[in-house]
């Protein structure tokens, strides 16, 4: 019978891509929080544009100044020019309303655009009397918030409110026992957006004061603020949001514009009232997960929502949050990466001392066996990162969940800052494949006789010639071992065959107990390769 000989060249190339894929492609999916970091910087410089040098609003002006202010990014010189000629118009001209002098003064207070106080106390009087016939909690909330802001830049006894009683009660009155309050007095749904605007307004009176507030009234306000948490809705990934839920409203707010509203009102209120405001800081915490959870926003109001609460939550004097993220969760045992955590606040700052320790790993396909427990990872001041060598605690290539707690070392701290309970994250552990035991094998017949048999080294480019007829089979077969010499079995191996005319052809390579084994009759690559006699095929 005729023979026709074979050159097989196998390269180790193709079987090592096909494995990796199979640990690696799920990290996309994780839901891991890192706090504020350059992208948000960038997208802020994308995001705020002007046309012609000016924002199209004192608003969007001012969100753009805020949130340029606190990531940092020095614009003023920028928008001063033409913001400022538009802050002095608006606040000497009689037909501004409260929101339009509102946005002035936060502008103003920003960019200090040299009004004079003459100005102010002007624009002060103006609103003390809008105050005296308000009759909706948007009239409170501009003129309150004007108020507030021209205090700090006139005498006090031109904003100070000789009434704040009868001003609190007023907008008290728009309260609801939910937690919730209505923009007006007659007709008005419920709303939790509402609820954080009022807080804000009645933190202003507080501060606007001639005299101490009835205290009863601040403990009722706390309670309201209870309430009002007992509606927090909850993602999966611990992230907590409040949601509005009127439909009827001329605005429709999102969970993002509804949750900073309640944000800036609660840090507003506890801000200039004695006392602590009854909220547990795991809530907080949650809180700040859904704004971290956003990453970077797409539009410029949800960053300025996202950022201005953040570092309202920064400045708190409820809870403050503190983040445990990882520089990385893909990790290469070849590399000999250690793992590596940090715990920063929101805005991206050291947090106070703190011991990270690592309560378990496990596999996620075996979430009841462990395979670490109670590690104390190292703290290195200089980066301020938290390590851990994984290498000798046995861990090897697989997909993990690590369960994280953070201890404030000063027992003191703990009234201060939020540390959450366990927090999991997904860490996918990579390293090089090494391909053992392998041979490759012209089998004589169907029951596996072995007529030729040859060993494969595949730390290098291998040349074997085998000869072969076209009723012959071609067995291919191989162990996997990790980095630290246990068998592996990935989700799938791939061969990749191609004849030196190009043809290509990839086969799914099975296992049987320890190894991988492939079988191939001559006669098949014929058809698909169509290859001559002596001819080379790649695998």
């Amino acid at each position: 019978m005729a023979r026709r000989n074979i050159v097989i060249v196998f390269l180790a190339v193709a079987i090592l891509f096909f494995c990796f894929c199979s640990i690696s492609i799920c990290n996309a999916a994780s839901s891991i929080f890192n706090p504020i970091s350059i992208e948000h910087r960038s997208a802020a410089l994308e995001l705020f544009t002007t046309t012609d040098g000016s924002f199209s609003s004192l608003e969007e002006a001012y969100e753009a100044l805020r949130t340029f202010q606190i990531l940092g990014v020095e614009k003023k010189a920028e928008i001063s020019p033409v913001a400022c000629p538009l802050v002095v118009e608006t606040l000497t001209s009689p037909s501004s309303n409260p929101e339009n002098l509102f946005n002035a003064l936060r502008v103003q207070q920003i960019l200090k655009c040299g009004v004079d106080a003459a100005c102010l106390e002007g624009v002060a009087s103006k609103l003390q009397a809008v105050l005296n016939d308000a009759s909706s909690l948007l009239d409170f909330y501009h003129s309150i918030g004007s108020l507030v802001l021209i205090k700090n830049e006139v005498s006090e006894s031109k904003v100070l409110l000789e009434d704040a009683d009868s001003t609190f009660h007023s907008i008290k009155a728009l309260s609801q026992s939910d937690g919730r309050w209505r923009y007006g007095y007659s007709g008005a749904e419920s709303s939790t957006y509402a609820a954080g605007l009022a807080l804000e307004a009645l933190a202003g009176v507080v501060s606007l004061a001639s005299s101490e507030l009835d205290e009863s009234m601040i403990v009722t306000v706390k309670n309201d603020i209870r309430k009002l948490f007992d509606s927090l809705e909850k993602y999966d990934d611990g992230s907590l949001y409040f949601d509005e839920k009127i439909v009827d409203a001329a605005e429709h707010q999102n969970a993002l514009s509804t949750t900073s509203s309640v944000v800036r009102g609660i840090t507003a209120f506890s801000a200039v009232t004695p006392g602590e405001i009854d909220i547990p800081g795991d809530k907080i915490l949650g809180l700040a997960k859904f704004f971290l959870g956003i990453e970077v926003p797409g539009t410029a109001k949800d960053l300025f929502n996202q950022i201005d609460s953040l570092a309202c939550l920064e400045n708190n004097r409820v809870s403050i949050p503190l983040i445990l993220s990882l520089p990385a969760t893909v990790l290469s045992l070849s590399r000999k990466d250690p793992l590596k955590v940090q715990v920063k606040t929101v805005l991206g700052s050291d947090a106070p001392p703190v011991t990270v320790k690592l309560v378990q790993a496990y596999k996620s396909s075996a979430k009841e066996t462990p395979v670490l427990e109670n590690q104390e990872l190292k703290f290195d001041p200089k980066s301020s990162v938290h390590h851990l060598d994984l290498l000798p605690l046995g861990i090897d290539i697989g997909d993990y969940i690590f369960v994280f707690r953070v201890l404030l070392q000063d027992p003191d701290q703990k009234q201060i800052y939020a540390t959450g309970g366990q927090t999991h994250i997904p860490v996918y552990v990579t390293g090089f494949i090494k391909v053992d035991s392998a041979e490759i094998a012209v089998l004589d017949n169907d029951l596996g006789s072995i007529e030729t048999k040859k060993e494969l080294d595949l730390s290098k480019e291998n040349i074997l010639s085998l000869s072969a007829n076209h009723l012959q089979k071609l067995r291919l077969s191989f162990q996997l071992t990790s980095p630290l010499g246990h068998l592996f079995k990935p989700h799938q191996v791939f061969l990749k065959l191609r004849h030196v005319t190009e043809v290509e052809h990839i086969f799914v390579v099975g296992s049987s107990g320890k190894q991988f084994e492939l079988i191939l009759d001559f006669l098949g690559l014929v058809e698909k390769f169509y290859y001559l006699s002596g001819r080379k095929i790649h695998l």
